[in-house]
């Protein structure tokens, strides 16, 4: 596989060789014996880490793009329209092969279909309603496609309002505004919320659209005051790093130490915990976003992973894990047995993630280049 490593940020493909681990490590929570403990709880809490950083990461990318697009003289409708195009082109062949994939698996197998099966064709499994347990991993796709719309949508339509401010001020604006508005989405969930319980939480706060976009938005905002405040971007960097570790860190041993649960503490679960996550994660940035680059034997593999996390992400679960324990059952392995079922699991998904991006992936996102693409969309082309 060709990388170029100079046009890459090693600190950024940690963040995504991270998530990606963490949640293929959580998932692994199947292969277990079927208990409660101090490990099934860190693997939970990896799951949700992993997809947090994802998203306040994919903020932050798109967010150094948009604002290099919008603060432009020229910027236009189609500059949005070949961001969505570039965009796309790395999102949905991959998405849409692997739902295909799904669908052929559970007739294959015999498992029942979701009744509101068009839905995950248009991203809609779970706008307002609970994601079901077809292909579950992606709850998280819709959240990001939507974020991609609207962001864009809002710039520019916010031009037409001839506000005699800056664009710098404009797409703070427009971030700060999209973050308040699912803010408010979930406040809106915690006064209506009857049923306080994390496994409901889970499903109907934490994995619906409508109350998670804001989680792309921190990632955004903190692109913003990179591309405004570099010298204090880059300046403050460790200082920055220590307020998100004590942020996460203190937050969640609080969580344990005041018995901070769910049922007694409804506001925080559905309103702040989410938001606090992403807020600590997007403190991070200014130290990995400087990370140029590593020592080889580092280097290689975390890019590796970082490049083919995408293609991780949806094969792991459903495709892998899912045949792995149709034709392979691991109840009443030995400890061997399961740790050696554990790293199959892995090396399964990296392999067959490998080959889905070179014969797939990078072809399709290849197409975004062409230059009848840009000639159509670019406009500067």
């Amino acid at each position: 596989m060709d990388i170029n490593y100079e046009k890459r940020i090693f600190g950024l493909d940690i963040m995504r060789a991270v998530a990606i681990l963490l949640v293929v490590f959580s998932h692994a929570i199947w292969i277990l014996p079927q208990s409660k403990s101090l490990l099934t709880d860190l693997m939970s809490l990896a799951g949700v880490m992993g997809v947090e950083i994802f998203f306040v990461l994919s903020g932050f990318l798109i967010g150094r793009i948009l604002y290099k697009l919008y603060v432009r003289e020229d910027f236009n409708f189609k500059d949005i329209q070949y961001f969505w195009i570039r965009r796309w082109f790395r999102t949905l062949p991959n998405y849409y092969l692997i739902l295909i994939v799904n669908i052929v698996l559970a007739l294959f197998l015999g498992t029942d279909l979701p009744e509101h099966l068009g839905r995950y064709f248009l991203f809609l499994q779970n706008f307002t309603t609970e994601m079901p347990s077809f292909f579950g991993e992606s709850w998280s796709l819709p959240i990001e496609e939507f974020a991609y719309i609207i962001g864009p949508l809002f710039l520019y339509l916010i031009l037409f309002l001839r506000i005699k401010v800056s664009k710098r001020a404009m797409f703070l604006f427009v971030t700060l505004l999209v973050i308040a508005i699912f803010i408010i989405t979930k406040c809106v969930y915690n006064s209506n919320d009857t049923i306080k319980d994390m496994v409901f939480w889970n499903v109907n706060l934490k994995a619906m659209t409508i109350y998670r976009i804001d989680a792309i938005y921190y990632g955004v905002l903190a692109a913003w005051l990179s591309m405004v405040f570099p010298k204090n971007w880059s300046r403050f960097k460790w200082l920055f790093l220590m307020i998100g570790g004590v942020i996460f860190v203190g937050m969640n041993i609080m969580i344990t130490l005041k018995q901070i649960f769910i049922e007694s503490h409804s506001f925080f679960w559905n309103v702040l915990y989410l938001p606090l996550n992403s807020i600590a994660i997007a403190f991070t940035l200014p130290l990995l976003s400087s990370i140029r680059s590593a020592a080889k034997p580092m280097l290689i593999p975390v890019t590796y992973i970082s490049v083919i996390s995408y293609s991780m992400y949806l094969l792991h679960y459903s495709v892998v894990l899912r045949l792995m324990k149709q034709y392979f059952p691991s109840e009443g392995l030995s400890k061997f047995g399961t740790m050696s079922y554990v790293l199959i699991y892995f090396l399964l998904t990296i392999v067959l993630s490998y080959i889905l991006y070179r014969l797939f992936e990078r072809p399709m996102m290849d197409i975004r280049d062409k230059e009848s693409i840009k000639q159509r969309f670019d406009h500067r082309s």
